[in-house]
């Protein structure tokens, strides 16, 4: 999917190539985030979410390519996620494991593999996974293109809040959030904290998988070893600016994914000075957002209390 052509449609060009690329970029920061905040609500940090998410995009273009179908594709990112979820969840239910080191370590396994195996994959053309023209009102195909909207965003929109209503409204929620906030009340009240830990990144793991796939099935649509530029990292600032709020993740995606897409927009209307500036504004705002929330107090308020204990 080609980024949107912002200079023959004037000045409502930037605008619109934003929020296509919003739409578009935002995608896998969703899936991503909403895994990550489900597998911190239970008092746990996943930082190999980011060798989860380009694992899922090449087992997701491999399957796709051999099966020729993009869904299958999907489905086999979210198997290879959650694996890689119960390996991490696994591992850190050991005593005297670090979350942390865990998560750095898994990352640089799943990244290599991904790398190692991924290579026959790099020529060969994978089936995609379909969109939907939500432009069709319009004669412009700047418009049109704009606003063809993957179902996984679609899917990932009615996640999020269904989310917030499963955490604050069932009993599974009420568990995760017990267990995320005092694990030795947890375990007084006859609830297994490894085991609710370990559904919670596996869970989390299959959902960056899924993001994963969105990247090598969708956008940009092709397997290569510089598809994640760092959003499964950049995922995990993104949910601690939500403040573990799963509907908030989704707002904050988009404000990432359009932050992701403000440069190419500029550019396609000839505003090439400081192109390159633009480009970085995505890891700038993660940056911005760490600074902000390390002294936040209305955020650390929200903050699973478990994830102050270090373990």
């Amino acid at each position: 999917m080609e980024g949107v052509d912002a200079s023959s449609i004037g000045i409502w060009g930037v605008p619109l190539a934003v929020l296509g690329g919003a739409i578009r970029i935002s995608t896998p920061f969703l899936f991503v985030s909403l895994g990550e905040c489900i597998t911190e609500k239970s008092g746990r940090v996943n930082l190999g979410l980011e060798g989860t998410l380009v694992m899922g995009a090449m087992s997701g273009y491999g399957v796709s390519y051999l099966t020729g179908s993009a869904w299958l594709g999907v489905l086999a990112a979210s198997a290879i996620g959650a694996l890689l979820g119960a390996l991490h969840g696994f591992l850190c239910g050991r005593p005297r494991v670090n979350d942390i080191a865990v998560g750095i370590a898994l990352m640089l396994f799943g990244i290599g593999l991904a790398f190692f195996l991924g290579k026959p994959l790099i020529q060969p053309s994978a089936p995609r996974l379909p969109s939907i023209p939500f432009g069709f009102f319009s004669d412009s195909p700047q418009v049109r293109s704009a606003l063809e909207v993957n179902v996984l965003f679609l899917v990932g929109l009615a996640l999020a809040p269904a989310l917030r209503w499963a955490l604050a409204n069932t009993r599974s929620g009420m568990v995760l959030r017990v267990v995320g906030e005092g694990a030795e009340a947890a375990r007084a009240m006859g609830y297994d904290v490894l085991q609710v830990r370990l559904l919670a990144t596996v869970v989390g793991g299959a959902l960056a998988g899924i993001g994963g796939s969105f990247l090598s099935l969708f956008y940009p649509g092709s397997w290569n070893e510089g598809l994640s530029s760092g959003q499964g990292l950049m995922a995990v600032a993104l949910v601690i600016f939500a403040r573990w709020d799963p509907v908030r993740c989704l707002y904050a995606s988009l404000l990432f994914g359009g932050a992701s897409a403000l440069g190419p927009a500029l550019q396609s209307v000839g505003v090439t000075s400081g192109y390159y500036l633009f480009n970085a504004a995505p890891y700038a705002l993660t940056l911005l957002i760490m600074v902000l929330s390390s002294s936040a107090t209305e955020a650390s308020a929200d903050m699973p209390a478990e994830l102050s204990v270090s373990r």
